[in-house]
């Protein structure tokens, strides 16, 4: 799959405690908490008009934008 000018998309992988982890032309590049983080990573790449609804540019894993982790998992919780 392309993104932009033939660069890998953006993947914003699975919620985890604390954020979703961010890589950008397949490097790791931080945990974002909110859509302001993808963004301010796009941003620093470079990439600071990157559509964040367009699939071949960004992909969500786990979940689209709307999900973020709102606190750590707790195990004992039911």
């Amino acid at each position: 799959m392309d993104g932009l000018d033939g660069f890998p998309p953006v993947v914003v992988h699975v919620g985890q405690p604390g954020g979703r982890r961010v890589t950008i032309r397949g490097e790791s590049v931080g945990v974002a908490r909110s859509v302001a983080d993808v963004v301010e990573f796009l941003r620093r790449a470079g990439l600071e008009d990157a559509p964040l609804d367009d699939p071949d540019v960004v992909e969500w894993r786990g979940g689209g934008s709307a999900i973020w982790p709102a606190r750590p998992v707790d195990p004992d919780e039911d």
